[in-house]
Protein backbone atom coordinates (compact mmCIF):
# COMPACT_ATOMS: atom_id res chain seq x y z
CA UNK A 1 0.00 0.00 0.00
CA UNK A 2 1.63 3.26 -1.15
CA UNK A 3 0.93 6.42 0.76
CA UNK A 4 2.27 9.97 0.44
CA UNK A 5 0.40 12.18 2.92
CA UNK A 6 2.07 15.38 1.90
CA UNK A 7 1.93 15.06 -1.85
CA UNK A 8 4.77 15.53 -4.32
CA UNK A 9 5.47 19.18 -3.76
CA UNK A 10 8.88 20.52 -4.67
CA UNK A 11 10.31 23.99 -4.34
CA UNK A 12 12.40 25.27 -7.19
CA UNK A 13 12.28 28.99 -6.50
CA UNK A 14 15.98 29.11 -5.70
CA UNK A 15 16.94 27.35 -8.95
CA UNK A 16 17.16 30.81 -10.54
CA UNK A 17 20.50 31.23 -8.75
CA UNK A 18 22.04 28.56 -10.97
CA UNK A 19 21.95 30.44 -14.33
CA UNK A 20 23.43 33.56 -12.70
CA UNK A 21 26.21 31.57 -11.06
CA UNK A 22 26.84 29.75 -14.35
CA UNK A 23 27.14 32.99 -16.35
CA UNK A 24 29.58 34.59 -13.89
CA UNK A 25 31.71 31.44 -13.63
CA UNK A 26 31.89 30.86 -17.39
CA UNK A 27 32.74 34.50 -18.12
CA UNK A 28 35.58 34.66 -15.65
CA UNK A 29 36.94 31.25 -16.66
CA UNK A 30 37.49 32.70 -20.13
CA UNK A 31 39.18 35.79 -18.72
CA UNK A 32 41.43 33.70 -16.47
CA UNK A 33 42.36 31.33 -19.29
CA UNK A 34 43.33 34.25 -21.53
CA UNK A 35 45.36 35.90 -18.78
CA UNK A 36 47.05 32.59 -17.92
CA UNK A 37 48.06 32.03 -21.54
CA UNK A 38 49.39 35.59 -21.88
CA UNK A 39 51.29 35.47 -18.57
CA UNK A 40 52.59 31.93 -19.13
CA UNK A 41 51.06 30.79 -15.84
CA UNK A 42 50.00 27.16 -15.56
CA UNK A 43 48.48 27.94 -12.15
CA UNK A 44 46.06 30.40 -13.77
CA UNK A 45 45.34 28.01 -16.64
CA UNK A 46 44.66 25.15 -14.21
CA UNK A 47 42.43 27.39 -12.11
CA UNK A 48 40.58 28.37 -15.29
CA UNK A 49 40.16 24.66 -16.06
CA UNK A 50 38.76 24.14 -12.58
CA UNK A 51 36.32 27.00 -13.15
CA UNK A 52 35.23 25.33 -16.38
CA UNK A 53 34.38 22.22 -14.37
CA UNK A 54 32.44 24.50 -12.03
CA UNK A 55 30.54 25.85 -15.03
CA UNK A 56 29.79 22.31 -16.21
CA UNK A 57 28.55 21.36 -12.74
CA UNK A 58 26.29 24.41 -12.69
CA UNK A 59 24.97 23.69 -16.19
CA UNK A 60 24.22 20.08 -15.24
CA UNK A 61 22.56 21.23 -12.03
CA UNK A 62 20.37 23.70 -13.91
CA UNK A 63 19.44 21.03 -16.49
CA UNK A 64 18.69 18.47 -13.77
CA UNK A 65 16.54 20.99 -11.87
CA UNK A 66 14.52 21.56 -15.06
CA UNK A 67 14.26 17.83 -15.89
CA UNK A 68 13.20 16.91 -12.35
CA UNK A 69 10.11 19.09 -12.77
CA UNK A 70 8.90 17.03 -15.73
CA UNK A 71 5.81 14.94 -14.86
CA UNK A 72 5.98 11.12 -14.64
CA UNK A 73 5.12 9.09 -17.72
CA UNK A 74 3.84 5.57 -18.35
CA UNK A 75 7.44 4.42 -18.86
CA UNK A 76 9.07 6.64 -16.22
CA UNK A 77 6.73 6.37 -13.25
CA UNK A 78 9.03 8.43 -11.02
CA UNK A 79 9.71 11.02 -13.71
CA UNK A 80 13.28 12.21 -14.32
CA UNK A 81 14.26 12.89 -10.72
CA UNK A 82 17.31 10.62 -10.81
CA UNK A 83 18.81 12.36 -13.84
CA UNK A 84 20.74 14.58 -11.45
CA UNK A 85 22.65 11.51 -10.24
CA UNK A 86 23.63 10.59 -13.80
CA UNK A 87 24.62 14.20 -14.43
CA UNK A 88 26.80 14.14 -11.33
CA UNK A 89 28.67 11.04 -12.56
CA UNK A 90 29.22 12.67 -15.94
CA UNK A 91 30.55 15.74 -14.21
CA UNK A 92 32.95 13.64 -12.14
CA UNK A 93 34.29 11.95 -15.28
CA UNK A 94 34.92 15.32 -16.92
CA UNK A 95 36.75 16.53 -13.82
CA UNK A 96 39.06 13.50 -13.88
CA UNK A 97 40.02 14.34 -17.47
CA UNK A 98 40.81 17.92 -16.41
CA UNK A 99 42.95 16.65 -13.52
CA UNK A 100 45.03 14.45 -15.84
CA UNK A 101 45.57 17.29 -18.31
CA UNK A 102 46.66 19.77 -15.63
CA UNK A 103 48.95 17.27 -13.87
CA UNK A 104 50.64 16.32 -17.15
CA UNK A 105 51.27 19.96 -18.00
CA UNK A 106 52.56 20.70 -14.48
CA UNK A 107 55.11 17.87 -14.62
CA UNK A 108 56.25 19.02 -18.06
CA UNK A 109 56.59 22.59 -16.74
CA UNK A 110 58.73 21.36 -13.83
CA UNK A 111 61.05 19.62 -16.30
CA UNK A 112 61.07 22.54 -18.74
CA UNK A 113 60.62 25.85 -16.82
CA UNK A 114 59.31 28.92 -18.68
CA UNK A 115 59.08 32.59 -17.62
CA UNK A 116 55.90 33.60 -15.75
CA UNK A 117 54.49 37.14 -15.31
CA UNK A 118 54.05 37.06 -11.54
CA UNK A 119 52.28 40.42 -11.18
CA UNK A 120 49.64 39.54 -13.78
CA UNK A 121 49.03 36.21 -12.08
CA UNK A 122 48.59 37.96 -8.73
CA UNK A 123 46.07 40.52 -10.00
CA UNK A 124 43.98 37.98 -11.93
CA UNK A 125 44.01 35.55 -8.96
CA UNK A 126 42.70 38.27 -6.63
CA UNK A 127 39.81 39.00 -9.00
CA UNK A 128 39.15 35.26 -9.30
CA UNK A 129 39.01 34.95 -5.54
CA UNK A 130 36.32 37.66 -5.38
CA UNK A 131 34.35 36.03 -8.21
CA UNK A 132 34.43 32.63 -6.52
CA UNK A 133 33.27 34.13 -3.24
CA UNK A 134 30.30 35.67 -5.06
CA UNK A 135 29.38 32.40 -6.81
CA UNK A 136 29.70 30.46 -3.55
CA UNK A 137 27.32 32.92 -1.90
CA UNK A 138 24.78 32.44 -4.71
CA UNK A 139 24.92 28.66 -4.43
CA UNK A 140 24.80 28.65 -0.63
CA UNK A 141 21.52 30.59 -0.82
CA UNK A 142 20.05 28.40 -3.55
CA UNK A 143 18.23 25.05 -3.62
CA UNK A 144 20.03 22.22 -1.80
CA UNK A 145 20.26 19.27 -4.19
CA UNK A 146 23.00 16.79 -4.98
CA UNK A 147 24.01 18.82 -8.02
CA UNK A 148 23.98 22.23 -6.34
CA UNK A 149 25.91 20.82 -3.40
CA UNK A 150 28.37 19.32 -5.86
CA UNK A 151 28.66 22.64 -7.68
CA UNK A 152 29.23 24.44 -4.38
CA UNK A 153 31.92 21.90 -3.54
CA UNK A 154 33.59 22.71 -6.87
CA UNK A 155 33.49 26.42 -6.16
CA UNK A 156 34.90 26.00 -2.66
CA UNK A 157 37.72 23.96 -4.17
CA UNK A 158 38.19 26.69 -6.75
CA UNK A 159 38.49 29.23 -3.94
CA UNK A 160 41.47 27.26 -2.73
CA UNK A 161 42.73 27.15 -6.31
CA UNK A 162 42.53 30.94 -6.54
CA UNK A 163 44.48 31.21 -3.30
CA UNK A 164 47.11 28.84 -4.74
CA UNK A 165 47.34 30.90 -7.94
CA UNK A 166 47.64 34.05 -5.84
CA UNK A 167 50.45 32.50 -3.82
CA UNK A 168 52.17 31.43 -7.05
CA UNK A 169 52.00 34.97 -8.44
CA UNK A 170 53.38 36.51 -5.24
CA UNK A 171 56.24 34.00 -4.96
CA UNK A 172 57.27 34.46 -8.60
CA UNK A 173 56.93 38.27 -8.48
CA UNK A 174 59.06 38.69 -5.36
CA UNK A 175 61.53 35.79 -5.70
CA UNK A 176 61.47 34.78 -9.37
CA UNK A 177 61.17 31.09 -8.37
CA UNK A 178 59.11 29.78 -11.31
CA UNK A 179 58.68 26.15 -10.02
CA UNK A 180 56.11 27.58 -7.60
CA UNK A 181 53.68 27.80 -10.54
CA UNK A 182 53.57 24.09 -11.54
CA UNK A 183 53.88 22.94 -7.92
CA UNK A 184 50.82 24.92 -6.88
CA UNK A 185 49.05 23.65 -10.01
CA UNK A 186 49.58 20.12 -8.72
CA UNK A 187 48.09 21.26 -5.40
CA UNK A 188 45.01 22.45 -7.28
CA UNK A 189 44.84 19.02 -8.96
CA UNK A 190 44.78 17.40 -5.53
CA UNK A 191 41.91 19.64 -4.43
CA UNK A 192 39.91 18.81 -7.56
CA UNK A 193 40.61 15.09 -7.12
CA UNK A 194 39.33 15.06 -3.54
CA UNK A 195 36.07 16.77 -4.48
CA UNK A 196 35.68 14.49 -7.53
CA UNK A 197 36.07 11.27 -5.54
CA UNK A 198 33.64 12.47 -2.88
CA UNK A 199 31.13 13.45 -5.54
CA UNK A 200 31.44 10.19 -7.48
CA UNK A 201 31.12 8.08 -4.32
CA UNK A 202 27.87 9.79 -3.34
CA UNK A 203 26.42 9.41 -6.85
CA UNK A 204 27.36 5.71 -7.09
CA UNK A 205 25.85 5.10 -3.63
CA UNK A 206 22.57 6.61 -4.85
CA UNK A 207 22.60 4.55 -8.06
CA UNK A 208 23.12 1.40 -6.01
CA UNK A 209 20.00 2.41 -4.06
CA UNK A 210 21.95 2.65 -0.83
CA UNK A 211 20.40 4.12 2.30
CA UNK A 212 20.68 7.95 2.13
CA UNK A 213 23.63 9.17 4.23
CA UNK A 214 21.43 11.11 6.64
CA UNK A 215 19.39 7.98 7.54
CA UNK A 216 20.05 4.59 9.15
CA UNK A 217 17.88 1.48 8.94
CA UNK A 218 17.93 0.79 12.73
CA UNK A 219 16.79 4.34 13.59
CA UNK A 220 13.94 4.30 11.08
CA UNK A 221 12.92 0.76 12.02
CA UNK A 222 12.81 1.57 15.74
CA UNK A 223 10.72 4.67 15.10
CA UNK A 224 8.23 2.67 13.01
CA UNK A 225 8.03 -0.11 15.61
CA UNK A 226 7.28 2.48 18.29
CA UNK A 227 3.97 3.42 16.62
CA UNK A 228 0.99 2.17 18.62
CA UNK A 229 -0.36 -1.09 17.20
CA UNK A 230 2.89 -2.11 15.43
CA UNK A 231 4.49 -5.35 16.63
CA UNK A 232 7.58 -5.35 14.41
CA UNK A 233 8.98 -4.22 11.06
CA UNK A 234 10.94 -6.34 8.59
CA UNK A 235 12.11 -6.27 4.94
CA UNK A 236 12.85 -2.57 5.44
CA UNK A 237 14.45 -0.79 2.46
CA UNK A 238 15.27 2.92 2.04
CA UNK A 239 16.75 4.50 -1.08
CA UNK A 240 17.08 7.86 -2.82
CA UNK A 241 14.79 8.87 -5.66
CA UNK A 242 16.72 12.14 -5.85
CA UNK A 243 18.87 14.16 -3.47
CA UNK A 244 15.71 15.74 -2.07
CA UNK A 245 13.39 12.74 -1.99
CA UNK A 246 13.76 9.36 -0.32
CA UNK A 247 11.56 6.28 -0.70
CA UNK A 248 10.85 3.44 1.71
CA UNK A 249 9.25 0.01 1.58
CA UNK A 250 8.61 -2.35 4.50
CA UNK A 251 6.44 -5.13 5.90
CA UNK A 252 4.68 -4.05 9.08
CA UNK A 253 3.42 -6.65 11.54
CA UNK A 254 0.28 -5.45 13.37
CA UNK A 255 -2.00 -7.00 15.99
CA UNK A 256 -5.25 -5.83 14.38
CA UNK A 257 -5.73 -5.41 10.64
CA UNK A 258 -8.86 -3.34 11.23
CA UNK A 259 -6.64 -0.70 12.87
CA UNK A 260 -4.40 -0.54 9.78
CA UNK A 261 -5.78 2.76 8.39
CA UNK A 262 -4.96 4.52 11.68
CA UNK A 263 -1.55 2.82 11.93
CA UNK A 264 -0.73 3.65 8.31
CA UNK A 265 -1.54 7.30 8.85
CA UNK A 266 0.61 7.41 11.99
CA UNK A 267 3.51 5.67 10.22
CA UNK A 268 3.54 7.90 7.17
CA UNK A 269 3.38 11.07 9.24
CA UNK A 270 6.18 9.83 11.51
CA UNK A 271 8.35 8.99 8.50
CA UNK A 272 7.76 12.38 6.94
CA UNK A 273 8.11 14.47 10.09
CA UNK A 274 11.09 12.65 11.61
CA UNK A 275 13.03 11.54 8.53
CA UNK A 276 11.61 13.58 5.60
CA UNK A 277 10.58 10.38 3.80
CA UNK A 278 7.57 11.35 1.72
CA UNK A 279 7.09 8.17 -0.34
CA UNK A 280 6.43 4.98 1.64
CA UNK A 281 5.08 1.62 0.50
CA UNK A 282 3.97 -0.38 3.54
CA UNK A 283 2.63 -3.94 3.56
CA UNK A 284 0.60 -4.93 6.68
CA UNK A 285 0.86 -8.43 8.13
CA UNK A 286 -1.26 -9.88 10.92
CA UNK A 287 0.66 -10.86 14.02
CA UNK A 288 0.61 -14.62 14.61
CA UNK A 289 2.33 -15.66 17.88
CA UNK A 290 3.31 -19.08 16.53
CA UNK A 291 5.04 -17.57 13.50
CA UNK A 292 6.70 -14.60 15.17
CA UNK A 293 7.67 -16.18 18.52
CA UNK A 294 11.35 -16.78 19.16
CA UNK A 295 12.13 -20.45 18.89
CA UNK A 296 13.30 -22.01 22.15
CA UNK A 297 16.18 -24.50 22.13
CA UNK A 298 15.05 -28.13 22.11
CA UNK A 299 15.11 -29.84 25.50
CA UNK A 300 16.82 -33.24 25.83
CA UNK A 301 14.44 -36.15 26.53
CA UNK A 302 14.07 -37.11 30.17
CA UNK A 303 14.54 -40.69 31.31
CA UNK A 304 11.78 -42.07 33.17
Amino acid sequence: MAHDPHGHHHHYGHAAFLPAALAVTLLYAGVEAGAGWWAGSLALLSDAGHMLTDALALALAATAAWAARRPPTARLSFGLQRIEILATLGNAGFMLAVILAIAWSAIDRLLHPVPVAGLTVTVVAIVGLVVNLGVAWLLAHGESTLNTRAALLHVLGDLAGSVAALASGLVIHFTGWTPADPLLSLLICGLILLSTLRLAREAVHALLEGVPPRLTLPDVGRRMAAVDGVVSVHDLHIWSLSSQRSALSAHVVVRDLEAWPRILDALTHALHDDFEISHATLQPELFRPVLYAIDEPARPPQNG
